[in-house]
């Protein structure tokens, strides 16, 4: 019988360790049902800022607030994926693209990785994930055929396609067009649509930043008749309006720029944004599915957060 009280201490001992540790704060694992979330913050002359703390921030899941399971504005590493334009309307282009490439190569980080993809006739991407800023400069495209199509969405579907499994940094794709989508290359293939893309991108967590374009097409359009021909001829040389929205609904950035801008730079700022936002994570309020709209506020004033709109719930 002497020995029930030591027992007993013994249990009251753990129960007090257990309950100690379900005080602290949570621990968030990749492969938990944690939702991430990635947050780029500018100020009123789009500066990334880049001194917020856990408190600035909050997180709402359909309209309620949800308390963070992680706080983290350490760099994270990431996998990148860019998708270059190659159709005929970007002829002439191939040294900028090479040049930008460069730039963006030289900003990775040594835990980052990323890989090379083109589209026109076909969508291409490299075998594999790589760090060496001369693999991937060995990758870039090297001819643009005078007549090859845009197939826009398709490329992004096939580069998310490419990130595989078992590696849980975050994938985020930069895709460079100067035209609107063709459609698919063949009747074989299923259409991919801009919905498509976004579904996808939120059911698998990718973020994709988007460079459009205007279009230096050789090609001259007939003159435009009436009001609805007039529009059509403003607009052809624009790149395809739901960059900006697939962008957007991601939590990536669009920018859009015209020729003799510096396409370089806007490839280095997308990988300057990727190395400076803050991870948020939070516990799924529910477990049913479902898409849920997320929207990221900064108490801060004057601050401007950029975050994926929505994610999927685990069943």
């Amino acid at each position: 019988m002497k020995g029930f009280p030591a027992s007993g201490t013994l249990v009251l001992c753990v129960l007090g360790m257990l309950g100690a540790a379900g005080q602290q704060e949570p621990i968030f694992r990749g492969g938990s049902d944690a939702v991430r979330v990635f947050v780029t913050v500018t100020d009123r002359d789009g500066r990334l800022v880049t001194t917020l703390t856990r408190d600035n921030f909050e997180v709402r899941d359909e309209g309620q607030p949800q308390p963070l399971a992680q706080f983290d504005n350490k760099p994270q590493p990431i996998r990148l994926i860019v998708m270059l334009d190659v159709s005929g309307s970007m002829e002439g282009n191939l040294p900028l693209l090479r040049a930008a490439g460069a730039q963006l190569f030289a900003r990775l980080r040594p835990d980052d990785a990323a890989r090379v993809g083109a589209f026109g006739h076909e969508v291409t991407i490299s075998p594999s994930f790589t760090h060496d800023p001369d693999e991937l400069g060995a990758a870039m495209p090297t001819f643009i055929a005078p007549d090859a199509p845009t197939p826009l969405w398709r490329a992004i579907d096939q580069a998310m396609g490419a990130f595989g499994d078992g590696d849980d940094r975050r994938k985020a794709i930069l895709v460079l067009s100067d035209g609107k989508d063709t459609g698919p290359l063949s009747f074989r293939q299923r259409p991919s649509s801009q919905a498509d893309v976004i579904d996808r991108a939120r059911r698998e967590d990718v973020m994709i930043y988007a460079v459009g374009m205007r279009s230096r097409s050789t090609r001259s359009m007939p003159p435009g008749v009436g009001r609805g021909g007039l529009q059509a001829m403003l607009l052809a040389d624009m790149p395809d309006p739901g960059l900006a929205r697939v962008a957007e609904e991601t939590g990536g950035g669009y920018t859009e720029i015209r020729y003799g801008q510096d396409l370089g730079a806007a490839f280095a700022a997308v990988a300057d944004e990727l190395h400076t936002q803050y991870l948020l994570a939070f516990a799924p309020p529910k477990r049913d599915g479902k898409v849920h709209g997320i929207n990221v506020r900064v108490n801060a004033g004057g601050m401007k957060p950029r975050a994926r709109k929505s994610y999927v719930a685990p069943k």
